[in-house]
């Protein structure tokens, strides 16, 4: 029963990208759909872009682990401040000034707003490095639960959903992926609702479950605070509420789906519609996360005594988080709704993989290939150029999540602190203020890209094993990326106006005029 639903959601994508291929012959189709993608589509692509196998296997694991049922706070934190504000706040001007700029992609719209060419190159090659441990690490979710349903060999998964992903991609563009994503957030809400019913009934019942998971005094956790409604740890959960909400703001792959929406009214339909979206999506996986303790075990010991599933370690000698929603569904789902959570997760993970491709591709192509060809590259060698992109891009991030200790959480953090820490900033008040400086967009890029490689390269990599120790000991965990990444997008929205104000805006009337014309057009 899995293969059929399996084969037949294949079977689905490959011929919407195969239906959609007429449709991205042009730039501005392959890319934005031709700025004519409705609300119900812009939204579910906001929202299946946003979460993935990222959220339901990595983070839901880890966090649900850790903080219990107060995880759903990051759920809720992603609907609010990810979800709904930067559409209320966002929406309407990016698509404005995008288009007044006649800008594609995010690099573009720094080097026309701020007037600097150099601009679009490095956040071109920062979208381009930065999009691939994200990338890889929504490959280590979807890997990890195949190997789980269909004891295949993580390695195959892999490849498989790279091909898979650069075929409907390479084929139908930002049009296929559009319908895809609606296809596919359909099977998110339904799938989500599912599996969070089956979880809390495998364990009695909502009230039984609470109950249970209150009574868990594993290490590091005491009574009582896994159903607490801050947990066990309320401050590091803010780090995570921050990250994983405050960084759509800034994150180019985001971002782009409000420069294709058709007009003002989809906006406020796709305002609604992605809020409910999150709350379903993101508020289930962490509400669902938040019972694993009930379900898995940290030791032997306790597996025998409890009867709970052992979570393998790594050959690091930690637990690996990534196994823990495999596990639980393992447990929890008669064999028949594994098929669908299959499909679900893979839905989810290949509406992100998609977007996060496309991104790439476009913005190496349009914003730095293009600028240094000195013949005129017409429309359909652009295009040819992101497809083999497309295919080069998949293939590195394919080689990355290969490696079997790269856990997911720590994948991703390092690619939205570097991105959301780079841009968040300089694009959000750049929407709103002519006073904003070229040497306060370079400050910003420069210190979210050095705050992230300093972090990683001091305590993800393990080169300092006694910081680290330090740093985890700290209140705050110093010593995660989820925090630093955090810290960089909060500090870029501090120094910006900073720098701004102490450096000369040499374009001021050309800005003045601009921001002007957006606010007319709005009201």
């Amino acid at each position: 029963m899995t293969y059929v639903i399996l084969a037949v959601y294949l079977a689905v994508m490959i011929g919407i990208g195969l239906y959609c291929r007429k449709k991205a012959s042009s730039v501005a189709e392959f890319v934005l759909g031709g700025r004519s993608i409705g609300a119900w589509f812009t939204a579910f692509a906001y929202g299946t872009s946003y979460f993935s196998a990222v959220v339901f296997i990595g983070y839901a694991g880890q966090f649900g682990w850790s903080y219990g049922l107060s995880a759903a706070w990051i759920g809720i934190g992603n609907a609010i401040i990810g979800s709904m504000l930067p559409w209320i706040i966002m929406g309407r001007r990016t698509r404005i000034m995008s288009k007044k700029l006649n800008a594609s992609t995010m690099p573009e719209f720094f080097e026309k707003r701020y007037g600097s060419k150099p601009l679009k190159i490095v956040s071109a090659v920062i979208v381009f490095v930065f999009l691939i441990p994200y990338t890889a690490s929504v490959y280590n979710g979807l890997s990890r639960l195949f190997n789980m349903a269909f004891d295949i060999p993580y390695e195959a998964c892999l490849i498989g959903m790279a091909v898979l992903t650069a075929a409907y991609v390479i084929l139908g563009g930002y049009t296929a992926t559009a319908i895809n994503d609606f296809v596919q957030g359909i099977i998110m809400l339904l799938g989500i609702a599912a599996v969070v019913v089956c979880v809390i009934n495998g364990k009695g019942g909502l009230t039984q479950a609470m109950n249970g998971l209150g009574q868990i005094t594993d290490k590091g956790v005491s009574e009582n605070t896994l159903n607490s409604l801050f947990g066990p740890d309320p401050i590091n959960l803010i780090g995570v509420v921050i990250l994983t909400s405050l960084g759509t703001w800034g994150l180019p792959q985001m971002v782009q789906k409000f420069y294709a929406i058709k007009d003002d009214a989809a906006i406020k339909r796709g305002t609604i519609i992605s809020t409910i979206f999150a709350l379903v999506v993101a508020g289930g996986s962490y509400f669902m996360g938040g019972f694993g303790r009930l379900y898995g075990a940290a030791t032997q010991e306790l597996a025998d005594e409890t009867g709970r599933t052992l979570i393998p370690t790594g050959s690091n000698g930690k637990l690996v988080f990534d196994s823990i929603v495999p596990s639980m569904l393992q447990d929890a789902l008669p064999e028949f709704l594994i098929g669908i959570v299959v499909v679900l997760v893979l839905s989810a993970s290949m509406s992100t993989l998609s977007s996060l491709v496309l991104t790439s591709s476009s913005t190496l192509t349009i914003d730095l290939i293009k600028p240094l060809v000195k013949k005129e590259l017409g429309e359909k060698k652009q295009v040819l150029i992101m497809r083999i992109l497309i295919a080069v891009f998949l293939l590195i991030s394919v080689v990355i999540a290969l490696n079997p200790n790269a856990y997911i959480t720590t994948l991703m953090s390092i690619s939205w602190g570097a991105l959301a820490g780079s841009f968040l900033a300089p694009f959000l008040y750049g929407l709103f203020s002519k006073k904003i400086t070229k040497a306060a967009v370079w400050v910003s890029f420069i210190s979210g890209v050095l705050i992230t490689v300093v972090h990683m390269f001091i305590f993800s990599l393990g080169f300092f094993p006694e910081a680290t120790a330090a740093a985890v000991s700290l209140p705050l965990n110093m010593a995660s990326p989820i925090n630093a990444g955090a810290f960089a997008m909060i500090w870029g929205l501090i120094i910006v106006p900073i720098v701004s104000a102490l450096t000369k805006n040499k374009n001021l009337e050309k800005d003045e005029k601009l921001i002007e014309d957006c606010k007319k057009e709005l009201s």
